[in-house]
């Protein structure tokens, strides 16, 4: 049974109100969202409530950004393969791959290095990404959802984040309000 968005978002000043109606909306889409706002507004919230109001049958797999070391972040987002790298002494999947047939959700987007923001576009593009190591196309079927704290078009300007990026992630974007927009929302939080 699907939960309901209330389950996921709290609150009811209108400021909610009206996120609970475009996550509504764009729920049922495969339309990729940029969930911008504070930290602590409830960007990874958001994303659990568009995922589980949609009708992806794959599971939700997040990933922070910036939590992962960058020189790891492109083998746990892709995959490798057996002896890409000193320790790999398996194939694993990347989040890509689990996250197919589901939503991957990248928390913290403004944080990717640039050197792999290319290979997120690829993937975006074709649909297909290749493991770390590997010289197979494999082919994934995900919605992606994306969220940041930052200003990316202030990033794509001083050139950290690329801008062909900026645009494809960028086709829904949902705007939190802060916790000072909702304050008859505070007790019930």
């Amino acid at each position: 049974m699907t939960k309901s968005i209330d389950s996921f978002i709290t609150g009811q000043s209108s400021a909610m109100v009206a996120l609970k109606n475009m996550i509504t909306m764009v729920a049922p889409s495969s339309t990729t969202v940029l969930v911008l706002g504070e930290t602590g507004t409830g960007k990874e919230m958001v994303s659990q409530a568009i995922h589980h109001a949609s009708n992806r049958k794959g599971k939700l797999v997040s990933v922070n950004c910036a939590a992962i070391p960058s020189e790891l972040l492109e083998s746990e987002l892709f995959g490798h393969e057996k002896g890409a790298f000193t320790g790999a002494d398996q194939p694993r999947e990347g989040r890509f791959e689990l996250a197919s047939g589901g939503t991957l959700f990248l928390d913290e987007i403004g944080d990717m290095p640039l050197s792999l923001q290319s290979k997120l576009l690829r993937a975006l593009e074709d649909r297909t990404i290749q493991r770390v190591g590997g010289g197979k196309d494999i082919s994934v079927d995900f919605r992606l959802i994306c969220a940041t704290h930052q200003n990316l078009k202030n990033k794509v300007d001083d050139g950290s984040f690329r801008a062909d990026l900026y645009y494809r992630i960028n086709v829904f974007p949902v705007q939190l309000p802060s916790l000072a927009e909702r304050k008859v929302d505070v007790p019930m939080l």
